[in-house]
């Protein structure tokens, strides 16, 4: 996945990469754009993560085709480091400025390793669908977390549209598990807590660095213990090459975990945290056409009906003021 520019960003990786990290910006919530088009190229860079991202259960299913759950978690996070150092390295970009390394682990730990390590293993017992609804939640506890982090209060209008948007996900999921959720469900909960606490932290640092530097060194810091596991994982996990399986593990690592981030957190720096999380509610509808068309499962007759209605949800929290 890749992370997105400040607001200030440039066009090309090229040149935001020569420009080195802010210190002296305020550690607050990115403020949504003040132009229209500011605005607007923001929700379509975090639209493109949220488009990313809904790829990601579906290639870690194919991903598992091949590789052990933990093999498959490490191997990612290696490549995609990888990527990011080769990007750091070639725009000559400087550490970042001791301050931000806390920030930055948060980040690491919760959408580098915390989320997938606990998606991965989820969705060995539940199904791609499932788990897409279950993390359906996810706009809601950035939210939540974001208010605290920050102290900004979006409106009441913002949340109500948003607790909707939960409460027809939340209903979605039970609707479709028979009223009983399954064990990967408490992976599930807790990939949602590490995955806000993740997002949140990358929003506030996006406001202080090009976006895409976010990511790239929070993979670099992971690089040495990702690169350990997957030594050891690889050795005890068996390993059987398919066309999907290699795939899969292509798309999480350079797709959803560079390129997803990358334009996920340029768009949140320009619209802020609240707005750029309900955009996440269309997730889980988009990773069940992924399942239907992709992997081949049965799709809920309830699916057009939460459709519409999570899609006015985000609607409504993109309307409402901050």
């Amino acid at each position: 996945m890749r992370a997105q520019n400040s607001a200030t960003g440039s066009s090309t990786i090229a040149v935001t990469a020569t420009r080195p990290a802010v210190d002296t910006a305020p550690a607050v919530d990115p403020a949504p754009a003040a132009t229209a088009a500011g605005t607007r190229g923001g929700t379509l860079l975090a639209a493109l993560g949220v488009l990313a991202f809904s790829l990601t259960f579906p290639s870690t299913v194919w991903g598992l085709e091949s590789f052990g759950p933990w093999s498959l978690v490490a191997v990612r996070s290696v490549l995609a480091a990888v990527i990011a150092g080769a990007f750091l390295l070639a725009g000559r970009v400087p550490l970042p400025h001791r301050r931000h390394w806390a920030g930055l682990a948060v980040v690491a730990g919760g959408v580098v390793v915390g989320f997938p390590l606990l998606t991965t293993l989820a969705l060995q017992t539940s199904t791609t669908s499932h788990a897409a609804v279950v993390v359906g939640l996810l706009p809601l506890t950035t939210a939540t977390l974001a208010a605290i982090r920050t102290g900004r209060r979006p409106s009441r209008t913002f949340w109500i549209a948003a607790v909707s948007g939960a409460v027809v996900v939340l209903a979605f999921t039970v609707q479709q598990s028979g009223g009983a959720l399954s064990a990967g469900d408490l992976y599930l909960f807790g990939a949602l807590l590490v995955c806000a606490a993740g997002y949140t932290e990358g929003g506030r640092l996006a406001g202080l660095m090009p976006g895409w530097q976010v990511i790239g060194w929070a993979l670099v810091l992971c690089l040495p213990l990702m690169a350990a596991g997957a030594a050891v994982a690889l050795a005890h996990e068996p390993v059987r090459l398919t066309a999907h399986g290699v795939a899969g593990l292509l798309w999480v690592a350079a797709g959803s975990t560079f390129f997803g981030l990358y334009v996920w957190y340029r768009g949140m720096a320009r619209i802020g945290i609240p707005r750029a999380s309900q955009l996440q509610l269309a997730q889980p509808l988009l990773t069940l056409f992924w399942s239907v068309t992709v992997l081949g499962e049965d799709l809920a007759p309830a699916a057009p009906v939460a459709a519409v209605a999570v899609l006015v949800c985000i609607a409504v929290t993109q309307r409402a003021k901050s």
